[in-house]
């Protein structure tokens, strides 16, 4: 089974989301071992939802398999991603302005495979070259190095070599250092949230006008927190 988690961004005019994702998969929404689930981002930065994390831990209870989560697209800090999934897989294009893209620092970091989609198009050696070229900088400490598969995903060309070096990454052992590493993050981060919510907003509110009129420092009031939440 595959559970697709499809992130969209949300207006920040209107607080709505086109969620249109599922349009490209109309042939497996019927699917009964496919399930594909929309997410709107909610105002949240780093190119996923909010509860994007808690649904993958949930379709892995569940049984599915494979979990492939679309992030937005938004473009250098899409990177929370690579604090959730097991495999990032970075997919460009070229003339989509992504061979300046490469140049970047931010989302073009996080890769452990790149995907090379239209590669039928012009402009596809200029921006495996320069990939090459950004790769020959960077120095990944688990010695990594990303491979560039190019694929035409439309009439399905390249589908199997991009599979076959996502499983490459995951079968070298990484993955699943990575996924140690993820949780800590993610562990980390749930008690704090799981704190946050204990405080009472008034109390919050008192503290933040002592920090601000210089009455107590903020490191005795989370000193204080700390021991009585």
């Amino acid at each position: 089974k595959v559970g697709v988690l499809a992130v969209d961004p949300t207006s920040p005019f209107t607080g709505g989301a086109l969620l249109g994702d599922r349009i490209r998969m109309q042939s497996h929404h019927a699917d009964p071992s496919v399930f594909i689930r929309s997410m709107a981002t909610r105002g949240q930065l780093g190119g996923l939802a909010p509860a994007t994390a808690d649904l993958t831990l949930l379709l892995d209870a569940a049984g599915f398999s494979t979990v492939l989560i679309e992030t937005v697209g938004v473009g250098q800090d899409e990177v929370d991603i690579a604090r959730l999934a097991d495999v990032t897989v970075v997919v460009l294009a070229p003339g989509f302005g992504d061979d300046v893209q490469a140049l970047k620092a931010g989302v073009m970091e996080i890769a452990d495979v790149y995907v090379l989609n239209k590669a039928d198009q012009p402009g596809i050696d200029k921006l495996e070259r320069e990939l090459q070229f950004l790769m020959g900088l960077a120095h990944r400490p688990d010695g990594w190095q990303p491979p560039l598969v190019r694929c035409v995903a439309s009439e399905g060309d390249g589908i199997s070599a991009a599979l076959a070096a996502v499983r490459n990454f995951r079968d070298s052992g990484l993955g699943s250092q990575r996924a140690v590493q993820n949780w800590i993050i993610r562990l980390q981060a749930m008690y704090r949230e799981r704190v946050s919510v204990r405080l009472p907003s008034a109390e919050v509110a008192q503290a933040a006008e002592q920090v601000a009129t210089r009455k107590v420092d903020p490191y005795t009031i989370v000193h204080d927190w700390l021991q009585r939440y």
